[in-house]
C-alpha cells in the first residue's frame, strides 16, 4: 500500500460500533475526514508500523461523538489482521482498490472442502480484502480460519461481489507456505541475465499487458523453444518464469507420454490444451520435446506420428488473444520434428549458453546463500577456475564443499549426542574446501 507519505495519519484504536463488527467497516474521526478528503465508501488500508501487518476496509461516516478523538473504530477481526489491540496506534491513508474477479483462501490450520463456495461471496460481498487476511466461517458445524492466500486482479486490495469466483485451496496456510519457501524465482536463477531479460518480453508482457500488444496490433508468440547442452539451466529456467508469471501452467514430460498414455497420448494432449484454454492465461511447458516429436526423417512408431501430428494441429489451434504459451525445451535442436520451427508454432528459438565467468560467479552466490563462508573464501577466484562447468556442475562442487568441511568436525560428533554448540559455531567453508572440491568435479557431459 502506497501514497505521499503527508496523507498518512497515526491514530488510535477503539471498538468498533455494535452494528459495525463483522462487517469490514471502519469510522474515523470526522475532523481527519474532512482533512484528507476522504468520503463515505473510500478503501482505507490501515498498517501496524509495530508489527508490519497491513489490511484494508471500507469508510463509513464518522460519528460526532468520535470528532477531535484521532480515533479509528474496527473491529476485533480487522485488529487481528493488524496484530494490534485497543488503544494501540495505527497508520490509515487512502487506496486504490479493484472489484475482485477471484479470491483463494486456504484453511489456516487444517484443509476444509466448502461445498458451495458461493455461499462466502454472499457473507463477503461488499468487504474489501488484502492478502494475508484471516477471515472465521461456519464450516462443518464449527468456526474456522481461513486465510486469503491469493486474489485477481492485482491490487493494494479488492473488493467481493457477487460476480467474484471463490476457490478453497485443497492444502493447508501451513503447507502453501513450505511450498513458498521452495518456490524459484528469477533470483535464484544466475548467469541467464539476457535470456531472463528475453523471456520476460516475449511472454510476462503479453501475459501481464495485453493492451500493448492491442495497441501495436500485434500477435504475441505462440511457442518458444529453449535449446542447449545438458545442465545449463533450461528447466529451472521455465520453472522461475512459470512463478513469476503467476498464471496456470502445466507441464508434459516427454518420455512419460508413451508410457502411461499409450493407445490415448493424442487424447491427454488435447485435454492437456484444453484445460490450458479454459484457464488461460496458462503457460503449457513440453519438457524434451525431442522425445516426442523427433525429425520426420527418424525412424519412430506410428504412435509417435500420430502424437506429432496431433500436436501440430494442437499449437495450430492456439486461440489468438496471446493468454496462452507453450515452451518447450531440448537438449537437441536439430533432432526436432521440422515442422515444429515453422512460423506460429514455435517461433522463437532461444540458445541457453553456458555462464561465463561472470554467470558462474552468480551462480556460486545462489549456491552459497546462508553458508558460513570463511572471510578467506574468494568466490570470484573459483569463477575463473570453473571455465566449462555449469549450473548443474557448480551445485555439485557446493555440495562436495559442504561435505569436506562437514567431515572436519566429525571426529568432534557422538552418534546418539546433539553437536555441542562451540563445534557446531567452528563449522565453515574455507576457501581450501573449494580448491579440493574441484579437482573432484568433472564437466557433465554435453554429448
Amino acid at each position: 500500500m502506497s501514497t505521499m507519505k503527508e496523507n498518512v495519519r497515526r491514530v488510535k484504536i477503539r471498538d468498533v460500533y455494535r452494528g459495525d463488527a463483522g462487517r469490514g467497516r471502519i469510522r474515523i474521526d470526522p475532523r481527519i475526514i474532512k482533512e484528507l478528503n476522504l468520503k463515505t465508501g473510500d478503501a482505507i488500508g490501515i498498517s501496524n508500523p509495530a508489527t508490519n501487518k497491513t489490511t484494508a476496509a471500507l469508510l463509513y461516516p464518522g460519528k460526532d461523538e468520535d470528532k477531535s478523538s484521532n480515533a479509528i473504530r474496527i473491529d476485533s477481526s480487522i485488529r487481528r489482521n493488524l496484530d494490534a489491540t485497543l488503544d494501540d496506534f495505527v497508520e490509515i491513508q487512502k487506496i486504490q482498490h479493484s472489484p475482485a474477479e477471484r479470491v483463494t483462501f486456504a484453511g489456516v490450520e487444517e484443509s476444509v472442502i466448502i461445498r458451495d463456495p458461493n455461499r462466502l461471496v454472499r457473507m463477503l460481498e461488499n468487504r474489501l480484502i488484502t492478502k494475508g487476511d484471516i477471515l472465521s466461517f461456519n464450516a462443518m458445524g464449527r468456526r474456522i480460519d481461513f486465510i486469503v492466500v491469493d486474489y485477481a486482479p492485482l491490487a493494494d486490495a479488492v473488493r467481493v461481489h457477487l460476480e467474484t469466483k471463490i476457490t478453497i485451496s485443497e492444502k493447508t496456510y501451513k503447507e502453501l507456505e513450505e511450498l513458498e519457501s521452495k518456490r524459484v524465482t528469477f533470483e535464484d536463477v544466475g548467469g541467464l541475465e539476457e535470456e531472463i531479460q528475453m523471456l520476460r518480453e516475449i511472454i510476462l508482457m503479453p501475459i501481464n499487458h495485453p493492451e500493448i500488444f492491442q495497441r501495436l496490433n500485434i500477435k504475441p508468440l505462440n511457442g518458444v523453444l529453449l535449446y542447449s547442452n545438458p545442465g545449463v539451466g533450461k528447466t529451472l529456467l521455465v520453472e522461475a518464469l512459470i512463478n513469476e508469471a503467476n498464471v496456470h501452467s502445466v507441464t508434459i514430460e516427454g518420455p512419460e507420454i508413451f508410457n502411461k498414455f499409450e493407445g490415448e497420448s493424442e487424447n491427454n494432449l488435447r485435454a492437456i490444451f484444453k484445460e490450458a484454454e479454459s484457464k488461460a492465461p496458462s503457460i503449457i511447458f513440453i519438457n524434451r520435446i525431442s522425445a516426442i516429436a523427433p525429425k520426420s526423417e527418424d525412424p519412430s512408431s506410428n504412435l509417435k506420428k500420430r502424437i506429432v501430428d496431433q500436436l501440430l494441429i494442437l499449437l495450430d489451434g492456439i486461440n489468438k488473444k496471446g493468454d496462452i504459451v507453450v515452451i518447450a525445451e531440448t537438449n537437441d535442436v536439430k533432432g526436432i520434428h521440422e515442422a515444429l520451427i515453422r512460423s506460429g508454432r514455435f517461433d522463437r528459438e532461444i540458445e541457453i549458453k553456458p555462464p561465463d565467468t561472470k554467470g558462474r560467479l552468480e551462480i556460486l552466490r545462489i549456491h552459497t546463500r546462508g553458508m558460513p563462508l570463511n572471510e578467506d573464501v574468494d568466490l570470484g577466484v573459483i569463477a575463473e577456475k570453473t571455465q566449462g562447468l555449469v549450473g548443474v556442475d557448480l551445485e555439485l562442487l557446493v555440495k562436495e564443499v559442504a561435505m569436506l568441511a562437514m567431515r572436519e568436525i566429525l571426529p568432534h560428533i557422538e552418534d546418539d549426542k546433539p553437536v555441542p554448540p562451540k563445534v557446531l559455531s567452528s563449522l565453515q567453508i574455507k576457501m581450501e574446501h573449494f580448491l579440493a572440491a574441484l579437482n573432484k568435479i568433472n564437466p557433465i557431459d554435453s554429448n
